[in-house]
Order: structure tokens, then C-alpha cells, then sequence
């Protein structure tokens, strides 16, 4: 399987600058072997959060039509980072994935929202833990956001339901950025799974975000990884090596669920 990650920069409040830009990346960046395309957490504005009521999205509207647009002309599965979304009043984090044949696969709104970003000032969180969902190779696979890296309860469910990878999504600040590495390669390892980490970068006047997005194998070795700038990860995985190490380590099967409180 074949994967891009692309580490963009996102205009703060923008929605229509952004959709641009990530339609010119697919158009000038996109490889023809490439099987998945990844993007970063709440493309759509960024953490404009204060405008979100005006700038949101309603029920993916504008949101899925693009993405789903972008994945049948290119023929590839998008992992399409997450965007902020309004559904009944609220507004969520809301993260999705649609398949090359233009279908929506997946559907996630983020359950653990960042205080150190007033998130919770004017989100609401998800209710629903990230379920495991199948490419269009047939990988099983799951998709979560940003500071839900933070809790590894919530990659347990997916995993030990069969995921072999996991796209966590975000905008994670230059300031925290060992928690980034460290945690992503920890989830790499307790789970025997591939781990990719999309993160956008640059300065939006309010936060600067790391960049570093990193693909991580089972083993928790880093096979390709991106610095601080714009910039697209390229990199082939080899999905047998997750059932390789699954039988060479094998922790889903000497979970004790019955003793763990």
C-alpha cells in the first residue's frame, strides 16, 4: 500500500483558500501509484474557533462532495483529516474517509477535545469511540484526531477488532511536539500496527503547529517522516508485516479483559 501524507499549512478561517490548496497539491503532488492520500486535522478554517458558529460546515456539505470529488478523478482513498461541522446546533470535530469510489467509509467526531486550545469552549465532543473501517485494498483500518492521541483506550477497540492501521490527524503544536513522536511510536508499538500521523504546520497567529508528520511500522521503527515545512510524505507499507509481528509479539491475545479495571 502506498501512502501520501500531505503536511500543509492552514489558513486560519479560510475554508475556500484551503479547499484550493488542497485541490492543487492532488493536482501538482499526487504520485499515479498512490493508494491513500492523508490530510491534516480541521482543514476546513483551522482553529478559527471563536467564527466557527458563521464558518462551520453543515453535515459534511461542502466538505464530502469536495473530498469525495478529489478521490474519484485521482482514484484514491482519502483519509481526509477532519473538518469543523455543524450537526444539530453543535459543532464537532468531525473526521472522514471516502474510498476511491467516491463512497464515505468512515466517520468519526472527536471525543477528547483540547482544553489547551479552548476547544471545548465552542465544540462539542463525539459520543461514538473510532470504529475499524475497510480500505478500498480491504484493510481494515481507523481514524482518529489529534489529542484523542493522548488516551490509548480509544485505539484499543479498533485494533483488537482487527485494524491493522491507524491515521491519527492533527494540528499539534511545535511546543508539545516530543509528545507527538513519543505517543505515536507507544501506540505503534502496545497495538503491533502500522501508525500514520498527519500533521499540518506553520504559524496561524494563534498557535505554531510542529509539522513531523511520521509513518511508524508494527515494530515501532520510523520509516518516513517530514520536518517543519509544507511538504509530502511518500511511503510504502507492507501490511503482512502486521500480522508478522501480531504472531511474533501477541498481545491481543494475552489481554486480560476480565482483570483490567
Amino acid at each position: 500500500m502506498k501512502v501520501q501524507l500531505f503536511q500543509i499549512y492552514i489558513e486560519y478561517g479560510q475554508s475556500e483558500k484551503n479547499m484550493a490548496k488542497i485541490e492543487q497539491w492532488f493536482e501538482d503532488k499526487l504520485e499515479s501509484d498512490t493508494d491513500v492520500v492523508v490530510i491534516p486535522e480541521m482543514w476546513n478554517n483551522g482553529y478559527a474557533l471563536e467564527k466557527l458558529n458563521d464558518l462551520a460546515d453543515e453535515n459534511l456539505r461542502n466538505s464530502l462532495p469536495f473530498i469525495k470529488n478529489l478521490a474519484q478523478r485521482y482514484q484514491v482513498d482519502i483519509v481526509a483529516g477532519s473538518v469543523s461541522n455543524k450537526i444539530d446546533r453543535n459543532i464537532y470535530n468531525t473526521a472522514f474517509t471516502v474510498s476511491s469510489s467516491g463512497k464515505c467509509i468512515n466517520h468519526y467526531n472527536k471525543i477528547h477535545l483540547v482544553p489547551m486550545l479552548r476547544e471545548p469552549d465552542f465544540m462539542s465532543p463525539g459520543v461514538n469511540v473510532p470504529e475499524p473501517f475497510a480500505l478500498s485494498d480491504g484493510t481494515l483500518a481507523t481514524q482518529i484526531i489529534c489529542y484523542d492521541l493522548r488516551f490509548p483506550e480509544l485505539l484499543r477497540y479498533p485494533a483488537r477488532s482487527g485494524a491493522k492501521v491507524a491515521f491519527y490527524v492533527a494540528q499539534w503544536p511545535t511546543v508539545r511536539l516530543n509528545h507527538w513522536l513519543a505517543l505515536l511510536k507507544a501506540r505503534a508499538i502496545e497495538n503491533d500496527m502500522f501508525i500514520i500521523g498527519t500533521n499540518s504546520c506553520g504559524n496561524d497567529g494563534q498557535t505554531d503547529y510542529a509539522g513531523h508528520s511520521i509513518v511508524i511500522n508494527p515494530n515501532g521503527e520510523v520509516i518516513g517522516s517530514l520536518e517543519s515545512e509544507e511538504d509530502v510524505l511518500s511511503v510504502n507499507i507492507d501490511i503482512n508485516e502486521v500480522t508478522k509481528q501480531r504472531q511474533s509479539i501477541p498481545v491481543f491475545d494475552n489481554l486480560k479483559l476480565d482483570l483490567y479495571k
